[in-house]
C-alpha cells in the first residue's frame, strides 16, 4: 500500500518536473519571441543643393525669322526716288542732261538676287556747229535702267547690299536734226549713262543701308528673351533665359520676300523665389554668320517633393499596415516612416513592431516615371548594416517581399506641378505682338525626363520641355 501510495504521489511530481518544462519549450517554440533590431543608420549626405539645380543650364536657341517684303522695299524706293534724280552739264562736250523717274520702279527676285527696273525719262540738249550754224537742240527719250542687288549683313549689324548694273534698254532713242542733218548723240548719251550707272548703283546701296536697320529690332528681341517669365505662382517658379551669342544665316530671296534667320543662342534656367531682376541691355554681341541655325529650345521643369511631405505621404501608405511572412508565422507592423538622402540614393527609415521591434533601413534609386508622372524608387534593398543584422536575427524578412512591396507603393505624384508648368509655358508662348514689328510665340512639343536629384531638403525631378520659340521681326522699313 505504501508503495502504491508512493507511486501515486511520485507520478504527479514527475509530471510537474518533466512534462511541464517540455510543454513550455514546445509552447515557446510556437510563439517565436520578438527580435529587436537597431542597425547603424546610413550617413546622410548630398551631392547637390537646391541652388545647384537652379543653376543647371540647358543650351537653347530662340529662332528669330526676319522677313522684308520686296513689294514693301519697292514701295520705299519709289517713295525715296521722286522727280529729277540726275542732272549734268558738260560744257566741254556741249551736252546737258536731266533725268526723271517716269514710272514706278519694278522689282522681282531670281537666283537669290533682287532685280530692279528703273524707268527713266531723259532730256538732253546738245550744242552744235553745222555749216557755220551754231546753236543747241534738245530732245527727250526714254530708257529702262536695270540693276541687281545681293543683300548681306556685317558682323557689326550694318546691312550691306551690293548693287551692280545689268545694263539698260532703249524705249525711245534720242534724235537731233539740224537742216535735215542728223546729229549723232546716241553714242554720247549711252556713254554718259554708262559712266553714271555706278553712281546710280551706289545711290541704291546707300538708300538701303540708311533705311534698313536690323540691330534695333534684335536688341528688342534680345531683351524680350531675357525677361523672366513666371511658370508657377504657387511654387514661385521663373523661367530665365540668358542669351550669349547671335547667329545669322545668309539672306535668301524667295516668294516675294527677302528673308533670313537669326538664332539667339544661350541657356535656360528654372529658378524659384522672387522674380529675378534683369536690367535691359543696350547693346548686343557681334553677329556670327552661319548656314545652319539650330531651332531647338529646352526648358527645365522642376517637380519638387520635400522630404517632410514625402515622409507624411509614405506614412499614410504604410504606418499601421501589417505584413505577414512564412504563411503568417511572422508578422510585423510599420510604426513610422522617415526619409532622407545619401548621395544618389534615398534612405527609408522604417519603425517596426511585432516579430521585429526596432528600426530597419532600406535604400533605393529615385526616378521619374514619365508615363505616370510620378516620383518612384527602383532597386530598393536593405542597407548593408541592416542586412547584416537581419541575417543574424530575422533572416525570414530578407527572404520575404517586404522591400518589393515598399518599392511598388512608394510613389509620389508630381503630375499637377508638371501640368501647371506646361500650362504656364504654353500661355507664355501664345503668339502675340509685343511691339511694332515684333511678335513673340512658339510651341511646346514634348517632355523628356532628365534626372532626379536629392538635395538637403527635397526630391527634385528635372524634366526637359522641348519646343521652339520664335521672335518674329517684320516691317524693317
Amino acid at each position: 500500500m505504501k508503495q502504491k501510495q508512493f507511486s501515486s504521489i511520485c507520478f504527479p511530481l514527475l509530471n510537474s518536473l518533466f512534462f511541464g518544462p517540455l510543454a513550455c519549450l514546445l509552447l515557446l517554440a510556437g510563439c517565436h519571441p520578438a527580435t529587436t533590431t537597431q542597425p547603424k543608420a546610413p550617413t546622410e549626405a548630398y551631392k547637390h543643393t537646391n541652388m545647384d539645380i537652379q543653376n543647371e543650364k540647358h543650351r537653347s536657341t530662340v529662332h528669330v525669322p526676319i522677313e522684308l517684303s520686296i513689294a514693301e522695299l519697292t514701295r520705299h524706293l519709289n517713295t525715296q526716288v521722286q522727280g529729277l534724280i540726275y542732272e549734268d552739264n558738260d560744257r566741254q562736250e556741249g551736252f546737258k542732261i536731266k533725268v526723271w523717274k517716269r514710272a514706278p520702279i519694278l522689282a522681282d527676285a531670281r537666283d537669290s538676287l533682287l532685280y530692279y527696273t528703273v524707268p527713266l525719262k531723259i532730256w538732253g540738249e546738245k550744242s552744235y556747229q553745222v555749216l557755220g550754224i551754231t546753236g543747241a537742240q534738245a530732245t527727250e527719250f526714254q530708257i529702262n535702267l536695270k540693276f541687281m542687288t545681293r543683300f548681306g549683313i556685317n558682323s557689326d549689324w550694318k546691312v550691306s547690299s551690293q548693287t551692280v548694273s545689268a545694263g539698260f534698254d532703249w524705249v525711245t532713242k534720242p534724235s537731233i536734226k539740224v537742216a535735215n542733218i542728223e546729229i549723232p548723240i546716241t553714242g554720247i548719251i549711252s556713254r554718259k549713262i554708262t559712266e553714271n550707272l555706278a553712281t546710280f548703283s551706289k545711290a541704291i546701296d546707300n538708300n538701303i543701308r540708311e533705311n534698313i536697320a536690323v540691330k534695333p529690332y534684335v536688341v528688342q528681341a534680345w531683351n524680350l528673351i531675357r525677361e523672366p517669365r513666371q511658370l508657377s505662382e504657387e511654387y514661385r517658379t521663373w523661367l530665365v533665359v540668358t542669351p550669349t551669342e547671335i547667329l545669322m544665316s545668309p539672306f535668301q530671296i524667295d516668294k516675294g520676300k527677302i528673308s533670313t534667320s537669326i538664332g539667339i543662342r544661350g541657356f535656360t534656367q528654372t529658378l524659384t523665389g522672387e522674380k529675378p531682376s534683369i536690367k535691359p541691355a543696350t547693346d548686343i554681341p557681334n553677329l556670327i554668320i552661319t548656314k545652319d541655325i539650330p531651332k531647338g529650345f529646352q526648358i527645365g521643369l522642376i517637380g519638387v517633393v520635400p522630404y517632410e511631405e514625402a515622409s507624411k505621404l509614405a506614412a499614410t501608405q504604410f504606418v499601421g499596415k501589417t505584413f505577414e511572412f512564412k504563411e503568417g508565422k511572422y508578422k510585423i507592423e510599420v510604426t513610422s516612416v522617415d526619409i532622407y538622402g545619401q548621395n544618389d540614393k534615398l534612405i527609408i527609415k522604417s519603425g517596426l513592431k511585432g516579430s521585429i521591434n526596432g528600426v530597419i533601413y532600406l535604400k533605393g534609386v529615385p526616378f521619374y516615371d514619365a508615363a505616370s508622372r510620378t516620383l518612384s524608387l527602383k532597386n530598393i534593398d536593405y542597407d548593408l548594416d541592416t542586412k547584416n543584422v537581419l541575417l543574424k536575427t530575422a533572416n525570414w524578412l530578407l527572404q520575404g517581399k517586404f522591400s518589393k512591396q515598399i518599392e511598388q507603393q512608394f510613389v509620389f505624384s508630381i503630375g499637377p506641378q508638371v501640368d501647371e508648368a506646361q500650362k504656364a509655358i504654353r500661355q507664355q508662348l501664345t503668339n502675340r505682338k509685343v511691339a511694332k514689328g515684333v511678335a513673340f510665340g512658339g510651341r511646346l512639343d514634348n517632355l523628356d525626363p532628365d534626372q532626379v536629384y536629392l538635395t538637403p531638403t527635397s526630391l527634385v525631378a528635372l524634366i526637359i520641355a522641348n519646343g521652339q520659340i520664335e521672335v518674329k521681326i517684320d516691317g524693317l522699313l
